[in-house]
């Protein structure tokens, strides 16, 4: 209970929490993230280099993994230092405001990435559906616009969040159960009636990510549905495995999401561990298998990147 603050208060701190019961490991546990945070920063931006330097990667396709590349980069800058500064240093303390901006953070560069996937969703129906007007729909300019529009929609989403957390008062215990902050922790937290708050919340989660998954599935069906229709078995395998890296990278986002909300709205079980090593997964694991992936999967990327370092 020496953690537990129950006094009101303005401006305090929160406290972190990693994984309980194994404190006297988080020196070996801290091993992994950084080894997740090294890979997904120098993979995101060897990415990023190889599209820059490479007029013949400046296609939409490669613009909207760019605009993956750097969404995955903000996401790992906004969580691994205060995981690492946790298991590393046992810094468990963040101050309010510093809370309310990284949660921010979070959940804007999550909205974009899921904004980003379904761009390339697209940018594959195009492709696919309407291979000879691919040209004429998807310019740069436009897929550049996009982009922004893209990145404005996640920020105007979730710009209210730390404002409506700022006019709480803080009674209730102040022990987070991650090593980061999200909305929808903090705000249980409040001594205030948070009705608004878990409202705009559930609103902004079904109109970003919950509309995406959905324009994103729709997507594949037509993709399926004209590959099929193909009269060449090659050519229909040809098409679909283009889309195999985006699917990759639609699973690798989504499936920790949709199982922490199952997990948090149905799961019975007094284990806090399973919700903790999805957020964990939900945050790190797109960064670090997104690069990997289309390294692999995408051939004229792979040429690119053995050419350059082959250098």
């Amino acid at each position: 209970m020496s953690a537990v603050n129950i006094t009101q208060f303005t401006h305090a701190v929160l406290l972190l929490t990693g994984i309980p019961g194994q404190e006297n490991v988080y020196l070996w546990i801290s091993v992994p993230f950084c080894l997740m945070y090294i890979i997904s920063i120098v993979g995101n931006s060897v990415i990023l280099f190889i599209i820059k330097i490479d007029s013949s990667l400046h296609e939409p396709m490669y613009i909207f993994l760019s605009m993956l590349g750097v969404t995955d980069l903000g996401i790992s800058i906004a969580t691994i230092p205060t995981i690492l500064g946790m298991y590393l240093f046992n810094s468990k303390e963040i101050s309010l405001n510093a809370c309310f901006a990284q949660l921010f953070f979070i959940h804007s560069l999550q909205c974009i990435e899921s904004s980003v996937l379904l761009l390339m969703a697209f940018d594959r129906f195009i492709a696919i559906c309407n291979p000879l007007r691919y040209a004429s729909i998807l310019t740069l300019p436009r897929a550049a616009k996009m982009g922004l529009v893209c990145v404005l929609r996640g920020m105007a989403a979730m710009f209210p969040l730390p404002f409506l957390l700022k006019r709480f008062q803080y009674c209730r215990a102040n022990v987070l159960s991650h090593s980061y902050c999200l909305h929808q922790e903090v705000m249980k937290m409040a001594c205030s009636d948070i009705t608004v708050n878990s409202i705009y919340g559930l609103f902004i989660t079904l109109i970003t990510v919950g509309l995406d998954s959905l324009l994103i599935l729709l997507s594949y069906v037509m993709i399926l549905k004209t590959a099929l229709s193909v009269a060449s078995h090659a050519e229909c395998l040809r098409a679909l495995n283009t889309c195999v890296s985006h699917l990759c990278a639609v699973l690798i986002f989504y499936t920790p999401e949709i199982g922490l909300s199952v997990i948090h709205r149905f799961g019975k079980s007094s284990s806090h561990l399973p919700p903790i090593l999805l957020g964990y997964v939900s945050l790190l694991v797109p960064p670090l298998m997104n690069p990997i992936v289309y390294s692999v999967k995408s051939k004229h990327l792979r040429v690119r990147i053995i050419r350059v370092f082959a250098k």
